[in-house]
């Protein structure tokens, strides 16, 4: 048996994901899981600097910290798992984006959490920095988890679409022909934004299952005006981040709607995910919407997207036999199994890269 780890923290930065798994055929057999959170003070850090609040000297150092927490928790699945590490063939890591600007004449898109450091304290070959050579083949460099969506998540009989609700939210369609073109992209913000604004009024991290944003009211005069941003009505390809959709961009928005309380604008928040998300995602007769990612965990949210993407049905991706949760983390560990392969992990109709790329720099253990 070769077994493959996956580690993973999102826009959202309040942790990592680890997953090990191993692939037989379009089966996900899970060994073990493990999710290792950044302490505050990391994760104020690394906040700020995604928002050009650091220097040089910061940057090094949390590449430093990130990469010793992503090996730890490495080390933990592993751990958990009981499995020898001579089963293992590989470590796929994300790493932690501090920015992402795909769409500047010198695009870029940075994540820390030095792999070395991973190689060396676990023993095991480890493959990071997935996004780079697809943006150097022209390409967003995101989103690349809709090839690992098309490889275990197709159906020959049903139109499926996979929508990840992390701090920011993609869309992956699937449809049930296979001379159908596979597409995907970020649709805009999700948990990062409502999180920064949970943060900025409560002190709360984040709107547990959405029950903040239930006591508020839709206002529709600042919905408007957040649906006008040009990056909904932009065309695919496209990826976005934090580096847009901040509380900085909500403040300034905010400013037109000064009366409004903090929950109203919690559920407004709430309300631009979902519509912005109904009204990109392609409709089709039947189709499913799988969720994935920590939105799936917010009961307002499911709810409201239930009604805003009808009739299509919205499910978790556990009725695909993985947990909303650990859908990103399983489909790193396959890029690595993608990249050690010497197979492409892009795909280009959804990133825009010029053609398939493998992905990845590999650091032997």
């Amino acid at each position: 048996m070769e077994a493959w780890i996956g580690l993973m923290s999102g826009t959202s930065m309040d942790g990592i994901d680890a997953i090990l798994v191993s692939f037989e055929g379009q089966r996900i057999r899970i060994h073990a899981t493990h999710t290792t959170d950044y302490p505050a003070d990391i994760r104020r850090r690394l906040i700020n600097l995604s928002q050009n609040r650091g220097t040089p000297d910061d940057l090094g150092e949390l590449d430093h910290t990130t990469g010793s927490l992503f090996a730890l928790a490495a080390t933990s699945v592993i751990e958990k798992s009981g499995l020898p590490l001579t089963s293992i063939a590989a470590i796929g890591s994300h790493g932690q984006t501090v920015r992402h600007q795909p769409d500047r004449s010198a695009a870029f898109s940075l994540q820390i959490g030095d792999p070395t450091l991973i190689a060396e304290r676990t023993g095991i070959t480890t493959i990071a920095d997935f996004r780079r050579r697809d943006m150097a083949a022209g390409g967003q460099g995101a989103p690349l988890v809709p090839a690992f969506h098309k490889a275990f998540f197709s159906a020959s009989d049903e139109d499926r679409c996979i929508l990840n609700l992390g701090g920011i939210a993609n869309i992956t369609h699937l449809p049930a022909s296979e001379e159908a073109v596979v597409t995907g992209f970020d649709t805009g913000p999700s948990n990062a934004l409502m999180d920064a604004w949970c943060q900025h009024q409560t002190g709360r991290a984040y709107d547990k299952d959405g029950a903040w944003a239930e006591e508020g009211s839709v206002d529709q005069s600042l919905l408007g005006d957040m649906l006008s941003d040009a990056y909904f009505s932009r065309q695919p390809p496209k990826s976005t981040g934090t580096e847009k959709f901040n509380l900085e961009w909500l403040k300034t928005l905010l400013k037109r709607h000064p009366d409004l309380s903090g929950a109203d604008v919690q559920r407004t928040l709430l309300e631009l995910t979902a519509v912005s998300v109904a009204q990109q995602i392609p409709h089709a007769p039947g189709m499913t919407i799988f969720v994935c990612g920590g939105g799936a965990r917010n009961r307002v949210l499911m709810r409201e997207l239930q009604r805003t993407c009808s009739p299509s049905r919205i499910a978790s991706t556990a009725e695909l036999g993985l947990d909303p949760q650990w859908v990103e983390p399983a489909a790193f560990a396959w890029l690595a199994s993608q990249t050690l392969s010497g197979r492409p992990g892009n795909l280009p109709e959804v990133t825009g890269a010029i053609g398939e790329r493998v992905l990845g720099a590999v650091y032997y253990a």
